[in-house]
């Protein structure tokens, strides 16, 4: 039964191949105990760099390569990546163990590196068939959760030799103009929250918090978890983010992930990660157990999580104008410009309620 929780890929998907012949080779060249026929599956949730399970004799290692058609270089830097899990991996133990940097493109048709395969469970959208998430058991993940972002902020990144992956002075200024440059070059529509917004953030920006090794993109689905003890965390997932900069800024992003039970109906219909069950820790509540844990001033949070509504809205908008302009061929990303309007709408909702949570009542 708990095999059955396990996170398995599926097929890979039509457009997103990889040279089998072309990858089988270099792997034998380059990791000398990788032995038998290269079968490769994909692992299908995620919107940016493609995941893939290769599998070869009786070993599994998962592949990471930048989307088809991507123009954004810098978001998608595969030995960016590979270096900050190669570092972490000194200081901080839950990475998976990076193996291999391939800059040839003839190989897969672009960079890619490759990492062990950390197994567990990855909860989604929808938890795995016969696992039942009970109350006691999303509270104490839901606590494990923020706990773990207190540590990675808490992380030694001058010991792991990261200290040149961000420029933490001056890093609220940059994310803010950056953010609205991407949704500028990326806009499709006429969203006039999403304008709003972003001239909002332009005119409230607080002081720098500090600086710290900060993830950009934790949430649920971006975890490795035991399967016999949920809460215990094995892994985080999809460093490709990160960099050395305002670890507020940092929360502010999980907290525009993680959607509360009586938030706006358009909002929880676009949930795609389990905050919302019984049990879980509310926004307000991830706050309050981040300021005990880590003894960070957080009164300016709304500024954060207004933040993180809008960069995930840039982040969406990216994606469907990728979509729109022919660069991918994933229905998936069809009616991602309607998340962008929610997006800008809840935004709008909490800088007029002047809160994060309770933007219902």
């Amino acid at each position: 039964m708990i095999d059955d929780w396990i996170d398995r890929p599926g097929p890979v998907r039509p457009g997103e191949e990889l040279n089998l012949e072309t990858l089988q080779r270099y792997l034998r060249e380059h990791l000398p105990d990788v032995t038998g026929p290269l079968t490769v599956e994909q692992f299908p949730s995620g919107y940016s760099n493609l995941t893939y399970l290769l599998r070869t004799g009786d070993r599994e290692l998962v592949l990471r390569r930048p989307p088809f058609g991507v123009k954004i270089k810098t978001a998608h830097d595969m030995s960016r990546e590979y270096r900050i899990l190669s570092g972490l991996r000194t200081v901080y133990p839950k990475v998976p163990r990076p193996l291999l940097y391939c800059s040839d493109e003839s190989v897969v048709g672009a960079p890619f590196y490759v990492m062990e395969r950390v197994t567990g469970v990855i909860l989604r959208a929808q938890p795995p068939k016969g696992l039942t998430l009970t109350p006691d058991i999303m509270r104490r993940l839901s606590e494990a959760f923020i706990d773990n972002l207190v540590d990675i902020h808490a992380v030694d990144y001058v010991a792991a030799g990261l200290e040149e992956m961000g420029r933490p002075a001056g890093y609220v200024e940059r994310q803010i103009r950056g953010w609205t440059e991407r949704y500028q070059k990326a806009r499709t529509d006429d969203i006039p929250d999403i304008e709003r917004v972003a001239r909002w953030l332009d005119e409230h920006k607080p002081p720098e918090s500090g600086a710290a090794l900060i993830h950009n993109d934790y949430k649920y689905d971006n975890l490795v978890l035991d399967p016999v003890e949920l809460w215990h965390i094995k892994a985080v997932l999809d460093w490709e983010m990160a960099t050395i900069g305002d670890p507020l800024m940092d929360l502010g992003t999980t907290l525009g992930y993680w959607i509360d039970p009586d938030d706006p109906d358009e909002l929880q219909a676009r949930r795609f990660c389990l905050t919302t069950l019984p049990g879980n820790v509310n926004r307000h509540g991830l706050v309050e157990r981040y300021a005990k844990k880590s003894g960070r001033d957080v009164s300016d949070v709304l500024y954060y999580y207004v933040y993180a509504l809008f960069k995930i809205a840039v982040i969406v908008q990216q994606i469907y104008a990728r979509y729109q302009r022919g660069f991918s061929r994933d229905e998936r990303f069809a009616g991602l410009i309607d998340y962008v309007r929610v997006l800008g709408r809840t935004a709008v909702l909490a800088l007029q309620k002047r809160r994060i949570d309770r933007l219902t009542g």
